[in-house]
């Protein structure tokens, strides 16, 4: 539960506003309201110290009827089965207005990272795969980094799998480093789709992205790709917060200086080539457009009222609450929905996997073509919709993804 309760409910109530619009079946409307299945499993680790410590780990699969489930496993000390359900619902529909053949998964390790060792991490990954090695694999459920894990974990998942199965399976997961069978282009992908949605939607609105000024909230891999590849777009970032501080210059901030700061700093908090920004003040700002690009239920009825911004487009997964969103949308401004603008990387992830199952990799100009291609139909299918039902962008999206998987649903039938 968030502080703003229970944020699977939050999904329930968005998705409830598309399947009232498109009058879906009460039986499949039950099918896509329920998780398929959630583990909960114990992970004993003897930490550095020589004591046993015991981590709760989830996995939740959604919903797989368009094919395996597909999602990030984070590691945090807060994260709940609620959090996880809702991120495995969001990944199902992410994933059918993507148009990609995954389901929605999502998986997390109730643990603060930042207080472990290596080794320690490592332990801990290993047995967390080790008991879920049942539920996941190329066909069934496929993992991917996610807050607080990277390659190198991805690493972990794929090297224990691999040695549980007696042979190297690099399709079991993906985020994985280059050498081991990743893509290039997907560490980059998730912001290379916020700035192709973002790019769309000023072309839709009629404002040019160059010169347009940009303020983004979180400065990690979503958050710095986007500031970065906007930038080179021509785009102005004005404003970057991260989790320790934030940076203002109403003229540009240098993007490659400050990527080179946070790489030694491990936050924007102190760059020299713009004032201090307080996080809070953040959402004040006088800007095109805002990328929220943290944490969930980041834009709430406290803030959403003092946003200037023409865009808003969710790099993270739920940063905006419902009523929020509907305070917005009534205003007039325009927010691209998390499952859609946030897909760049589940779209590339299913590139990734596609290269493993055919060993052939492509070259990153290709990968960056096939990305562009299907972010573009994403946002056009998304609009088109918006316009056919006179709805936000958000309810447009999950009439796209609620039709996909609901039609899909009726055809397989009931097996009984």
């Amino acid at each position: 539960m968030s502080e703003h309760g229970s944020i699977f409910g939050a999904m329930l109530k968005e998705f409830d506003g598309a399947a009232r619009i498109l009058k879906l079946d009460p039986g499949i409307w039950r099918i896509l309201t329920h998780p398929k299945r959630q583990i909960i499993v114990s992970c004993p680790v003897q930490m550095d110290n020589g004591e046993i410590e015991v981590f709760t780990g989830y996995r939740v699969q959604y919903n797989i009827t368009l094919g395996p489930a597909k999602g990030g496993i984070r590691y945090h000390p807060d994260v709940s089965l609620d959090e996880v359900t809702a991120l495995a619902a969001w990944m199902t529909w992410k994933c059918a207005v993507a148009h990609i053949p995954f389901g929605g998964g999502k998986g997390s390790i109730v643990c603060d990272p930042t207080r472990m060792s290596k080794r320690e991490l490592e332990a801990l990954t290993r047995r967390y795969v080790a008991e879920i090695i049942d539920a996941i694999g190329p066909e069934k459920d496929v993992p991917a980094p996610d807050v607080n894990t990277n390659d190198q974990i991805m690493a972990w998942v794929m090297d224990t799998y691999s040695m549980h199965v007696g042979h190297t399976e690099t399709a079991v997961v993906t985020g994985k480093p280059i050498e081991m069978g990743g893509s290039l282009g997907r560490r980059e992908a998730t912001g290379r789709g916020v700035m192709i949605v973002t790019r769309e939607a000023a072309r839709h609105l009629g404002f040019d992205i160059q010169g347009a000024a940009v303020a983004v909230q979180g400065f990690g891999n979503v958050g710095s790709v986007s500031a970065d590849l906007l930038a080179a777009s021509g785009a102005k970032i004005v404003a970057v917060t991260d989790w320790k501080g934030g940076v203002y210059n109403p003229k540009g901030l240098d993007i490659p200086k400050l990527l080179a700061h946070t790489q030694q700093h491990k936050t924007v908090a102190g760059f020299a080539g713009g004032d201090p920004l307080d996080a809070d003040d953040f959402w004040g700002l006088d800007v095109d457009i805002m990328i929220p690009a943290a944490l969930e239920n980041q834009i709430t009825m406290d803030n959403a009222p003092r946003i200037k911004a023409k865009v808003l487009t969710e790099g993270a997964n739920g940063p905006t609450t419902p009523d929020a969103h509907k305070h917005l949308h009534e205003r007039g401004v325009f927010v691209i929905p998390d499952i859609l603008a946030n897909a760049g990387g589940v779209t590339t992830s299913y590139f990734e996997w596609v290269q493993d199952r055919y060993g052939y990799f492509w070259e990153l100009d290709e990968v960056n073509t096939r990305l562009e291609k299907k972010m573009i139909e994403a946002f056009d299918d998304v609009l088109q919709t918006s316009l056919k039902y006179k709805v936000d962008l958000r309810t447009a999206a999950y009439i796209v993804a609620i039709s996909r998987v609901g039609n899909v649903t009726k055809l397989r039938g009931m097996y009984a």
